[in-house]
């Protein structure tokens, strides 16, 4: 039975990080996030995986395991669930520490996935509910890609809106090479963006390929982005865009409440403030 899962990039290099890196994690739904304050004094949540700070109207979603490369394990899924639900802003920004993306799933977590079925679907579906939760979200949202992006990580840009590849990125989807394969909604995403056949090459080879070549085939959209060109723009608007962008994609035309959304920007106060901005320039 192949098993619908991520499977993470290489191996870490030798230099002592272990393989297995969820040691001591809490298992998915054995505990929530935790909360702290930053320096500024706005609420910053926490977990074992995941870190999420809000600075002014950005949003910052950090991958924060770096002796691991970021790697998630399943307990992490929970987590981002569980973090998204108190996303606030205009933009959010994903990132990892530590020079790294995401080097995938951690392969610690296999050997008792193996053993267990009802485990397997648990895992599944909590990778499922976290990544169309991100997917989801009301506020454009941007993958800022450092290092490698393997696997899982890939299926985590690919639930962002945008994907901005540092010139140090390296992307490959490497379940082949394990034996597993890659979920269908993720598969899709994939293919949306690059295409068949550049979907084809990178699921069949399992091959990395570097930041100009992911912006090539469009597994990335840009080598740099200035958040301020997307947070000088209205809130509404963004959302109303985001939807429209997410309703073509799945082959609607015409949409009665998206109808119902530019009718009321047109009639609504903001257009009249940007317009009078623009008269007075």
């Amino acid at each position: 039975m192949i098993v619908p899962t991520f499977a993470r990039g290489p191996p870490p290099p030798p230099d002592g990080a272990p393989r297995n890196h969820s040691a001591g994690l809490p298992r998915i739904g054995q505990s929530g996030p935790f909360f702290f304050r930053d320096k500024r004094g706005s609420p910053r949540q926490s977990s074992a995986m995941f870190r999420l700070t809000h600075d002014g109207e950005v949003a910052r979603l950090t991958l924060d395991r770096p002796e691991a490369r970021n790697a998630i394990p399943a307990a992490g899924w929970g987590e981002l669930a569980a973090l998204l639900g108190g996303v606030e802003g205009r933009l959010l920004v994903v990132a990892g520490a530590g020079g790294a993306f995401c080097a995938g799933a951690d392969l610690g977590d296999f050997a008792a996935l193996r053993a267990d079925e009802g485990a397997r679907i648990r895992f599944r579906k909590t990778m499922r509910a976290a990544l169309d939760a991100l997917r989801a979200l009301p506020m454009p949202t941007l993958a800022r890609i450092d290092g490698p992006c393997y696997g899982a990580g890939v299926a985590l840009a690919l639930a962002c809106d945008l994907r901005v590849a540092g010139p140090d990125a390296r992307f490959a989807i490497t379940p082949a090479k394990i034996g597993v394969s890659y979920p269908q909604e993720d598969v899709h995403r994939l293919v949306a963006l690059v295409g068949p056949g550049e979907a084809a090459r990178l699921l069949f080879t399992a091959e990395s390929i570097d930041a100009a070549e992911a912006i090539r085939i469009g597994l990335a959209e840009l080598a740099e982005l200035d958040e301020a060109a997307i947070l000088a723009n209205d809130a509404a608007s963004l959302a109303a865009l985001k939807q429209a962008i997410a309703l073509a994609g799945a082959g609607v035309r015409s949409d009665p409440r998206q109808d119902e959304r530019f009718d009321a920007l047109i009639g609504g106060g903001e257009l009249a403030r940007r317009l009078e901005a623009l008269r007075r320039k």
